[in-house]
């Protein structure tokens, strides 16, 4: 399995050459951009300390697409997937359909940008439920999106992986299995997120079950004894039995890579993103 990291970990007044840069001196060997708007939106994302940037835009072009490919190649680091927090202000499930569409034209976005520099996934929350906005009608409204964003994403050649968030959603791996089978089509998937689960299951437990299913993995630690948002912790740090996950992952002939998601120090802030790239190695080594 490989290394890699979600440009969030780094602090965010680097430019997108600076952490490039980093990454590939730190051992990486690929990573995650995300894709923002030019308005910064607060979420849970942002309650766990990534904070978005404009390194990536929704507004950007084929000639912006041309020049983070240049880093990429310039450095030989290459853009995994493409991940997103804005479909916590854009869910696939509002009950608005303008709110709706916009999430949707989300995906597609992230889509093109991802053909475009080169990856091969976009990470998707599949909906969101509140109490205005219930778990059967995020059902339904979210496999709706998915089938007909799928034709998309395979005309461009790009998985979806639907990722095991705390949205309310898909609660277990049975669910989430049945659900990616409604949508029933090769190029939607699962993205799974090991540390996400920690709370309420075992991911060993999730990718035995999901397996075929997963198109990437990303990976964060979780105390089960504080059990709550500030409960996320730096690999290594939590409750995680990696053991038990990275021989899961073998098991199923997973060979993508550990993608890191975690927010930077709040001193010496690089310092997190090479000390996620030791924990990685020690973690697939294992």
């Amino acid at each position: 399995m490989k290394i890699g990291i979600n440009s969030w970990s780094f602090p965010t007044n680097l430019t997108l050459e600076e952490i490039f840069k980093l990454a590939k001196e730190f051992g990486y060997d690929t990573i995650e951009l995300n894709m923002a708007e030019n308005v910064q939106h607060e979420n849970i994302v942002s309650d766990l300390g990534l904070q978005d940037t404009p390194h990536l835009t929704t507004e950007m072009t084929q000639p912006d697409f041309d020049n983070i490919l240049a880093l990429s190649k310039q450095y030989d680091l290459p853009i995994s997937s493409i991940a997103t927090a804005l479909h916590w202000q854009y869910p696939l499930n509002h009950a608005d359909q303008t709110i709706r569409e916009k999430g949707k034209d989300i995906v597609k976005q992230m889509i093109v940008a991802c053909q475009a520099l080169g990856g091969d996934t976009v990470l998707i929350v599949p909906g969101v439920v509140t109490p205005d906005h219930p778990y059967d009608a995020c059902y339904d409204l979210s496999l709706a999106a998915f089938k007909e964003l799928a034709p998309f994403a395979e005309e461009h050649g790009i998985k979806i992986g639907i990722e095991n968030v705390w949205n309310k959603f898909l609660l277990s791996p049975l669910e989430m299995k049945q659900f990616v089978e409604a949508i029933n089509h090769p190029y939607v998937g699962v993205y799974f997120d090991a540390g996400n689960v920690l709370q309420f299951g075992y991911p060993d437990q999730w990718v035995r079950i999901l397996d075929q299913h997963i198109v990437k993995v990303h990976v964060k630690d979780f105390d089960t004894n504080i059990g709550n948002i500030t409960g996320f912790k730096n690999l290594l740090a939590g409750s995680l039995d990696w053991q038990r996950l990275v021989q899961s992952l073998r098991d199923i002939r997973y060979d993508g890579p550990l993608t890191a998601e975690l927010s930077p120090y709040k001193v010496g802030g690089t310092q997190l993103a090479k000390d996620t790239a030791e924990a990685l190695r020690i973690i697939t080594n294992l």
